[in-house]
């Protein structure tokens, strides 16, 4: 599967974009964030999803079921530990 197929294969293809773009973390934006995480959770190409947010630095909405908090914090925990592998080496 190439770069761009993945999307053909994704859970969230027939629902509307909007649920992956909750305006807060609270009230109903906390259930929309639900919401999605759940069709992410049955996506067969979930991590080529996150994968694509990475790369393209995408920092709104839920891709491969995360928030764009929850990928900021694992791109600092990832620059972290290359940072210790690094002064280890």
């Amino acid at each position: 599967m190439t770069n761009s197929e993945w999307w053909h294969s994704a859970a969230c293809r027939d629902e509307d974009p909007e649920l992956f773009f909750p305006i807060s973390d609270m009230g109903p934006g906390a259930q929309q964030t639900a919401r999605a995480k759940a069709v992410c959770a049955r996506c067969p190409v979930r991590d080529a999803c996150l994968n694509h947010a990475l790369e393209n630095g995408l920092d709104h909405g839920i891709f491969g079921g995360l928030t764009e908090h929850e990928r900021r914090a694992l791109v600092h925990r990832n620059r972290r530990a290359d940072r210790v592998e690094d002064e280890a080496a």
